[in-house]
């Protein structure tokens, strides 16, 4: 098999029921299923949830099958030297119908050390918010240890934190160590490292889809938490038919390219594949359809990019 045999790729969502979740996954985004949905994980390569390809001739296959015979023509010499045979990015669409519980993720450092794995640095992009709907982004005051660990033995961690109003648009970049939370009634498209950890260190004192209370994490998160305000909010002015630059990082670029009419793209100097998640509308990219609540891989042999529509607003993502 060769590089030939590679074209546009979309994967089988993986919905995950979350205590917070709702219906907007299904009743906005078109998913299939029931329930109290919180996520729809896009595209991953996280342990036991490897994403299987849904169209095509490698209908079937699963995303580890596909990079260990593809390996450069998917992935990208650059990011095959880096990354190897781990898929270095996790994509999802996220829907809380309750808050998330508060929470902190670890940089690479901590948790190649404790839990051997990347760190979780993760950007937002809001796609529908209700009615004063807000997220948790860090401290709502000049804050130090000794006023976090009294506050949050009190149960009063609450009146800490700064919330965020929200509009679809908006859109923000979460470093490892920051406190947050998405709020209620908030639809968003999440990208991020390949990671699976998090520490938690309030949850409402609410209990679990199984009745049980979810494990807190204070310990653990206790030494990597920032205190720092938080400006996670990211400015950006988008510009119709052009690729506007949205999040840059060490481990994603994320660009939002919102389209009027079809464009052609040169990405020959981009050594990456590149993911496109679909925010609004509808479009054809190289082929392959894709419609609002989709997300698409762009394998890395392909050199141009030919999307058709009429109206359509793309998160584009590849490795820097």
């Amino acid at each position: 098999m060769g590089k030939s045999k590679l074209y546009p790729l979309k994967f089988h969502p993986q919905l995950k029921e979350k205590v917070w979740g709702g219906s907007k996954l299904v009743s906005v985004l078109g998913k299939k299923g029931k329930g109290k949905l919180g996520e729809s994980w896009e595209l991953s390569g996280v342990k036991n949830n490897i994403s299987i390809v849904a169209n095509g001739a490698l209908n079937g296959e699963n995303l580890n099958m596909l990079i260990e015979e593809y390996g450069t023509d998917l992935l990208g010499e650059a990011v095959l030297k880096k990354y190897g045979k781990e898929f270095p990015l996790l994509f999802k669409f996220i829907d809380a119908r309750e808050d998330l519980s508060v929470q902190l993720h670890p940089d690479d450092e901590v948790a190649k050390q404790r839990h051997n794995s990347f760190g979780k640095t993760e950007m937002w992009y809001i796609q529908q918010a209700d009615k004063d709907a807000r997220l948790i982004l860090g401290f709502n005051q000049k804050m130090d240890k000794e006023t976090y660990l009294q506050h949050l033995s009190k149960k009063a961690i609450t009146k800490i934190l700064h919330a965020e109003k929200v509009q679809k648009g908006d859109a923000f970049f979460i470093a490892p160590g920051t406190v947050h939370a998405i709020g209620a009634g908030v639809l968003l498209a999440e990208i991020q490292q390949t990671s699976d950890i998090t520490y938690r260190i309030y949850d409402w004192d609410r209990p679990d889809v199984d009745g049980s209370m979810r494990e807190l994490h204070t310990d653990l998160a206790l030494d990597v938490i920032s205190f720092e305000k938080s400006d996670a909010k990211l400015k950006y002015s988008v510009s119709e038919n052009e690729t506007t630059p949205l999040c840059t990082s060490d481990y994603f670029e994320t660009n939002i390219v919102k389209l009027t009419k079809p464009i052609q793209k040169d990405i020959s100097k981009i050594d990456s594949f590149m993911v496109y998640m679909c925010v609004e509308g509808n479009a054809i990219i190289n082929g392959e359809p894709i419609k609002l609540g989709e997300t698409l891989l762009l394998p890395a042999c392909f050199q141009h990019i030919h999307i058709e529509t009429e109206a359509a607003t793309l998160l584009e993502v590849y490795v820097p």
